[in-house]
């Protein structure tokens, strides 16, 4: 150990990332203490990390952090995520980012700040790669004017900020490939109908728990699109064709667009979703490439639709990942059987249920002989309420059902998840 060189030992410390653990560690010799004031590169103050921190009253933690922060140099990453308990001054606060904002190359930043300051200010720095920020106002935004011009990473949870400070910031950041918005509160105009985001470089984007009338997107090289929890009267990407990846998990949109353009798409994942099945098919039909198609808990506006097996083996002759949840409306299955074709390249099935039936077990056999490659089948159902005999009994001749097809198909894996 005396003979690691002392940048050595600053990366060491650097992976145990939290400051309590980094100032214990670096009290094991003098060669330790150096490496820890002048080549630490990650330092964080994370509740999730020492729950203590709860305890600590906010002027206490302040300088707790100032001090620790201060005996540091060339800082590279840094966190501070407290509980919805603390407040901190701002005037420490920006002491904090002045002082790092020479080396930092990638800062966290969650907690509840007062008065209210300009922070997209004070984080702006050549050098910063990955910026994530919470609870936090963002206002005052300078149009074109690249103030992250390395910033590659862009996260904002529960901030405030106006469509067009939230326009400006990323036209601010010409190398965004990650953009994440989770719950914010965003301001509009009079004027403004929509929001319009306009990225050249961005690749992923995911938006959590937002509700809106129009939305917008234009990002010609985006290749993942995640919407989590939103609702919208319309969503409409303009793209290139890149798209790889399309998930909707529990979203309510009257028009989704995602342009013609979707014959790279690789993984479409939808669930708890409300939709028109023959109108979303025509939006992903020319994805010829597609290896992953999940179907969960969707709702069909249309009750007499009918989502043949057939349609999904011509039009996705690549799919090797199928997912479908079970549903039963007027004693019709919504993926019916009619004329199966083999899924050739199908080598994972997941299928579930909500509701079980003694139909259940004749669509597992039927989709199982239709994917003759077949490696591995997952089963999800619901079994805490069921309270009946006619349930019970359901269920008993369906798990016996299973233990035959085990035996028939002994070279398939099985997995059974219950909830």
């Amino acid at each position: 150990m005396e003979d690691l060189p002392v940048e050595v030992v600053g990366i060491i410390l650097s992976h145990l990332g939290s400051a309590r653990d980094v100032l214990i560690a670096s009290l094991t010799c003098k060669k330790w203490r150096e490496a820890w004031q002048t080549h630490l590169q990650t330092l964080s103050f994370n509740t999730s990390d020492w729950p203590l921190y709860r305890e600590i009253c906010s002027s206490h933690l302040e300088m707790l952090i100032t001090c620790t922060l201060f005996q540091t140099k060339g800082l590279q990453c840094l966190t501070i995520f407290m509980d919805d308990e603390h407040e901190f001054s701002v005037t420490p606060v920006i002491a904090w980012l002045m002082y790092t904002r020479d080396s930092l190359r990638e800062l966290r930043y969650n907690v509840r700040t007062s008065p209210n300051f300009n922070i997209i200010e004070k984080c702006s720095r050549k050098t910063l790669e990955v910026l994530t920020l919470a609870s936090n106002p963002i206002s005052g935004v300078e149009p074109k004017y690249h103030k992250f011009p390395c910033l590659k990473s862009l996260s904002l949870s529960f901030v405030s900020i106006s469509a067009l400070d939230l326009s400006l910031l990323l036209s601010a950041c010409p190398k965004l490939e990650t953009l994440s918005i989770v719950c914010p509160e965003i301001a509009m105009s009079d004027s403004e109908a929509s929001i319009e985001l306009s990225s050249s470089s961005l690749k992923d984007f995911f938006v959590e728990s937002y509700s809106f009338d129009k939305l917008i997107l234009v990002a010609d090289m985006l290749e993942n699109l995640h919407l989590k929890d939103c609702s919208f009267d319309a969503f409409e990407l303009i793209n290139k064709g890149t798209l790889k990846v399309l998930k909707l998990d529990d979203v309510s949109v009257i028009h989704l667009d995602i342009g013609d353009n979707t014959e790279n798409l690789e993984i479409v994942d939808v669930c708890n979703f409300i939709f028109m099945w023959q109108n979303f098919y025509n939006m992903i039909s020319k994805a010829s490439k597609l290896k992953k198609l999940r179907l969960w808990s969707v709702v069909f506006d249309d009750e007499d639709e009918v989502v043949d097996i057939e349609t999904i083996s011509v039009c996705f002759p690549r799919l090797t990942h199928l997912s479908l949840s079970y549903d039963l409306k007027d004693g019709v299955l919504h993926y019916g059987l009619q004329g199966l074709s083999f899924l050739m390249n199908v080598v994972v099935l997941e299928l579930g249920w909500t509701t079980i039936s003694d139909l259940f077990s004749v669509w597992v056999a039927g989709l199982l002989e239709g994917c003759p490659n077949l490696k591995k089948m997952v089963i999800y159902g619901y079994v805490a309420e069921i309270k009946t005999h006619e349930e019970c009994q359901t269920f008993t001749k369906f798990t016996e059902f299973m233990i035959q097809l085990g035996r028939k198909y002994s070279h398939i894996k099985f997995e059974f998840e219950y909830e």
